[in-house]
């Protein structure tokens, strides 16, 4: 072609469709990228504050009681002076369910109430830079707590929300969501760590305000927002008939129909996570080896690694391995239970290897069945229903993780309360 020389009318054509898919391609990578760094920050408050909390208390309040105590696994525990085991404190308790409970109940709330992503956003990013602010800097004890539920209804919302609002891009954004929310766990235990190393535990929360601000950039500057009315245009014409016809909003009522057939996903997942934090809340403190090159403590901190590094391998998995089937998911993480549950009675292992092998297979099991669960969803369900749906099934997991909490604190005392066994072959 000369130099100069007007394009034809077909050359003009072409010279689009390339500029066009160059620019969804740049614009898909882009979204993706979005997801993965919005879930890392989503979670990482969640994963930081319950043993950051621990730690502002036992500096900054220590205890009050006469009973012997010791900072052990990042919270203060009573001796038990009879030489058996150790118990928490009940302040372990409360601070575990403020992390909790908070989210459930704005899991539970908010898929029913008008979607203002942006302002839905925009609280997530002020709730997750005030709970860092108020933790670091309590005064008192029910501050420090305060900062934990706020961070929680950070970590809540912003769950419910970016998950009811992935049905606007492609399915593969659940994917990058779900690898992010798994990176969060290692990122969040080996940041917090090291950085408390160099720095006090105040510092080291007030350094992680820049957390919440790489998510407020990251959703207004670098995710690709979809226009309003759009529709969306493949190669081969309208993407889909529904998009043609505008889906009037859903009334209170109308949602409330969706629930019953969201069950066959929410109740798998839901057991998934009851006995998956069951184990990480009664059962690793309780497991100890006597004279290898780990302490109790180092033990406990090594168990929670293993287990992240299992949910961060799992929930980056789907899109070469999907499973359909949940609840075989929740019979096998039973089963986990099961065995670290006689493991914490009789001491029946015979290498901390073994134990660790069964934490990392927990963890890929709790991983692949909340990213699998979320990916079905996305590909099964009619688009005028998607986006109510993934809300209301991001509660199954709170709902899990809360049961749980109840239910492995008397568990752990009575246990507690046993003869500590001899190592089976020791």
């Amino acid at each position: 072609m000369a130099k100069g020389k007007p394009l034809t009318v077909p050359e003009r054509r072409t010279n689009d469709v390339f500029d066009e898919e160059s620019v969804a391609v740049r614009s898909r990578w882009r979204n993706l990228a979005a997801f993965w760094v919005l879930g890392l920050c989503n979670n990482y408050g969640y994963v930081v504050m319950l043993s950051a909390a621990h730690d502002i208390l036992e500096s900054k309040f220590g205890a009050t009681t006469d009973t012997p105590m010791e900072f052990k696994n990042g919270t203060m525990t009573v001796v038990n002076t009879t030489g058996i085991r150790s118990c928490n404190t009940l302040s372990t308790g409360a601070i575990l369910l403020a992390d909790i409970l908070p989210s459930l109940v704005v899991k539970i709330i908010t898929p029913f109430l008008p979607f203002y992503v942006h302002a839905r956003l925009a609280t997530c990013v002020l709730f997750s830079a005030a709970g860092f602010l108020v933790v670091s800097l309590s005064t008192t004890e029910w501050l420090a707590i305060l900062g934990v539920v706020i961070t929680s209804l950070s970590s809540g919302l912003g769950e419910v929300t970016l998950l009811s609002y992935s049905h606007q891009y492609p399915k593969q954004v659940i994917a990058t969501w779900s690898s992010g929310t798994g990176g969060a766990g290692i990122i969040g235990a080996l940041s917090y760590a090291a950085l408390t190393t160099w720095l006090s535990n105040e510092d080291t929360l007030l350094l992680m305000l820049i957390v919440p601000i790489i998510q407020g950039i990251t959703f207004w500057l670098i995710l690709v927002h979809p226009p309003q009315a759009s529709i969306p245009i493949t190669k081969n014409g309208i993407d889909s008939q529904e998009h043609i016809i505008e889906v009037p909003r859903k009334s209170f009522r109308e949602k409330i129909t969706l629930v019953p057939g969201l069950l066959k996903y929410m109740i798998p997942l839901g057991l998934v996570y009851l006995f998956e934090y069951f184990i990480n809340q009664g059962l690793y403190e309780l497991i100890e080896f006597d004279g290898i090159w780990l302490t109790h403590a180092e033990q406990y901190r090594w168990l929670q690694v293993d287990y992240q590094i299992g949910v961060f391998i799992s929930r980056s998995s789907v899109n070469l391995v999907t499973i359909d089937k949940i609840w075989i998911m929740a019979v096998l993480q039973f089963v986990n239970v099961i065995i670290l549950l006689f493991e914490t009675l009789y001491y029946y292992m015979p290498s901390i290897w073994l134990v660790f092998a069964f934490v990392l297979w927990e963890g890929l099991l709790g991983g692949g069945a909340y990213v699998n669960t979320f990916y079905r969803m996305s590909t099964e369900i009619p688009r005028a229903d998607r986006k109510i749906s993934l809300g209301i099934a991001t509660m199954s997991d709170a709902i899990g993780i809360a049961m749980a909490g109840w239910l492995s604190m008397p568990v752990h005392n009575a246990i507690c309360r046993l003869p500590q066994p001899s190592r089976v072959g020791s």
